[in-house]
């Protein structure tokens, strides 16, 4: 077998494997949400015991996703991949056979360690594998993968409930995650991050302030914004976070360096990511029920009619991908940004009671096209931001800000929408899901103005030769 056989397999498998993984992890996040009726007929608890079935993977994938970077960095990228997969595998296992809500709650929270360790590694170990002029194509296609799982979460959720039964949302996960990891001991390469000692204060300080704000944005709408607790998660994750970027700036060997920040690329990427899914999750959660709860569609229904959004990633990320290499990511990023906040805008527009699956047909289109466009080129504008030995540092913190932009978006429009109107009746709901879906808008809007401050590929050149660059390597000079 030749050299550049070999590369050519190391690529294809860590493309699959990479994704495989991806689209498990990220597809928990929304999959449990069509279950819940379902869940609670047969395991019982109240109301708020079938929130923390979401919420408990939310939380511990959030705040631990930069730890599971740092130790991948520390230890082995593929060997804590591997561990990772090994953990939300035998979770998944536990969360379909559970016997009580209490027990569920606890695979779920399980599963997300067990995410948190794997989904960062994911890109390291995709971009170590894939050559340089290739990678636009490769995260084009990791990202059609995860952002397919990310929006089909109520399909797939709803179909298994109605059709088989809520367990197999869990054990879906179980045989693929057995098939991935001896293909990833046999297939992927391992590499390393500093090989600096792990931040044990800087985790404690990241973990914890995500943990309360985190935990602050899911209760928040369900427990009231000045409930006790609510208010001391905001509050004390506030202050948690301000301190981890008190200590980062004078750490020596700090998880997260703050210095990345000084790159217009890095900074602008992360922004617009925030942002990104904070529209975009909001709108997913509360469009599902409209479609269910006002329009009357089944579980299945809703999804299949969802597929012009969701299922786009499929055909256009890859060409997305493409485009990144030949234009540069910054102008894809923004155009699919700005799409979807068209969609958005669309939906609000038309959404009333009875409406029909014809008007509502072009926002879905154009929100499917925007994410589509997004994903792949800022998966590459993050890992083109920085230095190679950081890339893994970058990737959890990217992936960390996205599921914080995911809770704070299902939070914020959630609270836009029982303040505008409520669930008792149809009319009520519109008047509730207009205003969130404006808001929604208006956010995906400002992320492209984020995407916009991002420096283009003639100036990070510019900048490569005059030695202005302070945060290792200014976009896209890393991939072009």
């Amino acid at each position: 077998m030749s050299q550049q056989t070999a590369r050519r397999g190391g690529t294809f498998w860590a493309l699959v494997i990479t994704s495989v993984a991806g689209f498990m992890a990220a597809l928990d996040n929304l999959v449990v949400t069509t279950a819940l009726p379902s869940i609670r007929k047969d395991l019982g608890g109240a109301l708020g015991d079938l929130e923390w079935t979401v919420s408990a993977y939310t939380l511990t994938f959030a705040v631990l996703l930069m730890f599971g970077a740092a130790l991948g960095d520390r230890f082995g990228r593929r060997r804590m991949f591997l561990a990772g997969l090994t953990v939300f595998t035998g979770a998944s296992a536990a969360a379909a056979m559970a016997t009580g809500i209490d027990s569920l709650i606890a695979a779920r929270a399980v599963q997300g360690v067990g995410a948190a360790i794997m989904m960062p590694l994911t890109l390291t170990l995709l971009t170590a594998a894939v050559p340089a002029a290739k990678r636009g194509m490769a995260y084009g296609i990791w990202g059609a993968v995860n952002g397919l799982a990310v929006a089909s979460g109520p399909l797939i959720g709803g179909s298994l409930t109605e059709h088989v039964s809520w367990h197999w949302i869990f054990w879906l996960n179980v045989p693929l995650g057995i098939a991935v990891l001896p293909l990833a001991r046999l297939r992927l390469a391992e590499s390393h991050g500093t090989g600096a000692p792990l931040d044990i204060p800087g985790t404690l300080l990241a973990s914890g302030g995500l943990f309360g704000i985190v935990y602050g944005l899911v209760r928040g709408p369900a427990d009231g914004w000045t409930s006790p607790l609510v208010l001391t998660g905001l509050f004390a994750g506030s202050a948690l976070l301000f301190g981890f970027v008190l200590y980062s700036l004078r750490a020596k060997n700090p998880m997260l360096p703050m210095r990345l920040f000084r790159s217009r690329a890095f900074s602008g990427i992360n922004a617009a990511s925030l942002l990104m899914f904070l529209g975009m999750f909001g709108s997913i959660f509360l469009l599902s029920q409209f479609m269910q709860g006002v329009l009357g569609y089944s579980p299945t229904e809703a999804g299949l009619r969802m597929l012009p959004w969701t299922g786009m990633p499929m055909l256009v990320a890859p060409i997305a991908g493409i485009l990144s290499d030949r234009i540069g990511g910054r102008p894809v990023v923004a155009t699919g940004l700005f799409f979807q906040a068209a969609g958005l805008g669309w939906l609000a527009d038309v959404s009333q009671v009875g409406v029909s699956y014809a008007a509502q047909l072009p926002g879905l289109i154009l929100s499917g096209i925007g994410m589509a466009l997004f994903f792949a080129p800022a998966s590459n504008l993050v890992m083109s931001s920085v230095l190679p030995k950081e890339q893994g540092i970058a990737s959890g913190a990217n992936n960390a800000l996205r599921e914080v932009g995911g809770a704070l978006g299902i939070a914020i429009m959630s609270s836009i929408f029982s303040a505008q109107g409520g669930y008792e009746s149809g009319l009520a709901f519109v008047d509730g899901l207009k205003p969130a879906l404006v808001t929604g808008s208006s956010v995906v809007a400002l992320a492209g103005v984020a995407a916009l401050l991002i420096p283009t590929r003639r100036r990070a050149a510019q900048l490569a030769a005059s030695g202005e660059r302070t945060a290792g390597p200014v976009l896209e000079t890393a991939s072009h």
